[in-house]
């Protein structure tokens, strides 16, 4: 039965404004048309915060939020500037040397549990793999606790202060290393490995001179991540901290926060944020180029 025999009137074809309309409410997720506005709300409620903060590193006057001015006296020439103040500075100096420490020990040892559990097929290999991402399903403030308590009443040897610091991060910092180069292994056949072997390598200097030149670009990625992450660490750090003397940035933005700070802690932060940024995104591009040449590579065979 049509329109006209029920006596309504003919509807004639839509016109191509309300034809998008409607295709575009029936499938509102087709071409991400909400999907950059939700991502653009979020890099706005993230990014503006800091950009506020960095941005009064730069204020002529003590107010961390009333513009007064254009200045870098809060990075260098003033008597709290992150140059000439001995707090300031020695908090610098104590985040750099533990990110880097930390750095230095938890990346081999990340390497070696990530070939190794890679390798390994057998009884107790899943309770393994388990027990490498432990520091990421606990709750970083019961680990903190935990390494206080292991740190003050056990290990009575190992004193509060660097050396505690730098044994819990180390500790929690070796997953990253471990998931990032398991991650790039899966992409490595043993073929290669194995040809080397057969050209009359040993197994170690095959791992020493095939597998790790190919694992390169994962360690130094993997390398990045821990020493951005340990660089705002302050749960662990916090709760294994002697005094002063061994407090990182974190610690002392959160205990000078609430105390009137000065726009020098704003400097301090955005110097702490330059360098972690600067830090991945060499590690992106490391990462990139080892990736593309690669690719290149192997369209060449």
């Amino acid at each position: 039965m049509t329109a006209a025999e029920v006596g309504l009137p003919a509807r004639g074809p839509l016109p191509a404004s309300l034809r998008r309309l409607v295709a575009w409410l029936q499938n509102p997720w087709g071409r991400a048309r909400l999907l950059w506005v939700v991502a653009l709300g979020y890099v706005i409620w993230a990014l503006v915060p800091v950009a506020v903060a960095v941005l009064f590193s730069f204020n002529a006057g003590r107010s961390i939020s009333v513009w007064q001015g254009f200045s870098t006296r809060w990075y260098a020439g003033d008597v709290n500037s992150v140059w000439q103040n001995p707090s300031l500075r020695t908090a610098l100096v104590n985040t750099m040397r533990l990110a880097g420490l930390t750095v230095v020990i938890a990346v081999p040892l990340g390497v070696a549990l990530a070939i190794a559990l890679d390798r390994w097929r057998g009884r107790g290999s899943g309770a393994s793999n388990f027990l490498m991402l432990f520091s990421f399903v606990t709750p970083e403030l019961a680990i903190a606790i935990a390494l206080f308590l292991f740190f003050a009443q056990l290990l009575t040897f190992v004193s509060l202060g660097l050396q505690a610091q730098l044994l819990g991060l180390s500790m929690f910092e070796i997953a990253y290393p471990t998931i990032v180069v398991r991650a790039r292994l899966a992409s490595i056949p043993r073929d290669y490995e194995e040809a080397a072997m057969d050209l009359g390598a040993s197994p170690g200097q095959a791992l020493r001179r095939v597998l790790l030149p190919m694992l390169a670009p994962a360690v130094f990625a993997s390398a990045a991540i821990v020493f951005a992450t340990t660089l705002d660490d302050f749960v662990i750090a916090q709760q294994v901290n002697l005094n002063a003397s061994t407090q990182t940035i974190p610690i002392l933005i959160y205990s000078s926060a609430r105390v009137g700070p000065l726009p020098s802690l704003n400097a301090l932060a955005s110097l702490t944020l330059v360098l972690s940024t600067l830090v991945i995104g060499l590690a992106v591009l490391v990462y990139r180029r080892s990736t593309r040449g690669e690719r290149r590579r192997g369209e060449g065979r």
